[in-house]
């Protein structure tokens, strides 16, 4: 009963709720054409979907997401980096200050909001309990908000003059070299592949979507400093997805995750088609076109309808027996 009470709560927002934590999330995924991969510039992804979200807010202008029920409204340092990382991109389309007031707002609200942890590593907190394998407690942190507070404040760095970017981003950085269990937001597995991890939790279960987006972080403070050794753990993350883009493919649709459950966590259409844009730009950025074939192979599961209903089925029959 309490996983159907999860299913129809979730049902419940996307059809009864014009304005949740789920409208944030779930703008369609387009690659930006305008992007290019030999300096720092617009962002790879358009986010024209999430600067145009239409809040609740902060006085300072900051996104709130509301999740209703105990947890009500919260920051979400990820939601507030793509919400940033649309008004930059917009901004450069349109040169209109609006779009560079409203990114420096949230550049502001990062670098007021850089905590330590409890191994006094610099990191992106989120100050409400989430459930997802296990519950993370209130205190969270993320490599995939880390990666994306990279994008963010290289960004700022070329429109603003705000003397803690550079700490900001070398701190952040450090992170990318400790261990999760040091303080930081990387693991080796057992082949001796280097994964960023979305959540931090044991055993680890390796989210695609949010592996790819920090990587693009770091990708991001290679162009800016081009730093051999940022290069370096770029070169190790590309090396483990294309590694182990495999063990992501069923045959007919795209996983999340890759936990140890009897079943697999399938990815939503969203998230199916987010993977697609993701390793459409992985293409380009890593200048390797095996990332292309299989965003081609996972176009062409999704253009079959037998196709989304398993995919569908499973998805349900997942979160009825894990999370």
């Amino acid at each position: 009963m309490k996983k159907l009470a999860y299913l129809w709560r979730i049902f419940a927002s996307y059809v009864f709720t014009k304005n949740n934590q789920l409208t944030f999330w779930h703008g369609p995924p387009s690659q930006n054409l305008e992007a290019v991969f030999d300096q720092v510039g617009p962002y790879y992804m358009r986010f024209y979907s999430k600067a145009q979200y239409p809040g609740p807010f902060d006085e300072k202008g900051v996104p709130m997401l509301d999740y209703h029920g105990t947890i009500g409204l919260q920051y979400n340092p990820i939601a507030i980096a793509q919400y940033a990382l649309g008004h930059y991109n917009q901004y450069l389309a349109t040169k209109d200050e609006v779009h560079l007031n409203a990114f420096k707002q949230q550049v502001v609200w990062m670098l007021d909001n850089l905590l330590p942890n409890e191994f006094g590593c610099q990191v992106w907190k989120h100050h409400f309990d989430f459930d997802y394998k296990q519950t993370l407690k209130n205190g969270w942190y993320s490599g995939l908000a880390q990666g994306q507070g990279l994008s963010v404040l290289v960004r700022a760095r070329q429109v603003m003059d705000d003397e803690r970017l550079d700490n900001a981003i070398a701190t952040v950085f450090e992170t990318f070299k400790l261990a999760t269990d040091a303080g930081g937001v990387v693991m080796h597995d057992e082949a001796g592949d280097l994964w960023i991890e979305e959540y931090l939790v044991d055993p680890p279960t390796h989210i695609l979507n949010g592996f790819m987006w920090a990587l693009w972080g770091l990708y991001d403070l290679w162009l800016d400093t081009y730093d051999n050794e940022v290069k370096e753990i770029v070169d190790d993350c590309v090396k483990t997805i294309k590694n182990n883009l495999h063990n992501y493919d069923t045959g007919y649709w795209s996983l999340y995750e890759l936990s140890q459950n009897r079943l697999k966590m399938l990815t939503s259409h969203f998230y199916h088609q987010l993977h697609i844009v993701q390793l459409q730009i992985m293409a380009r950025m890593a200048g390797d076109e095996y990332f292309k074939e299989v965003a081609d192979r996972w176009t062409a599961y999704g253009e079959r309808k037998i196709n989304r209903y398993r995919s569908l089925i499973g998805k349900i029959l997942f979160k009825l027996f894990y999370y």
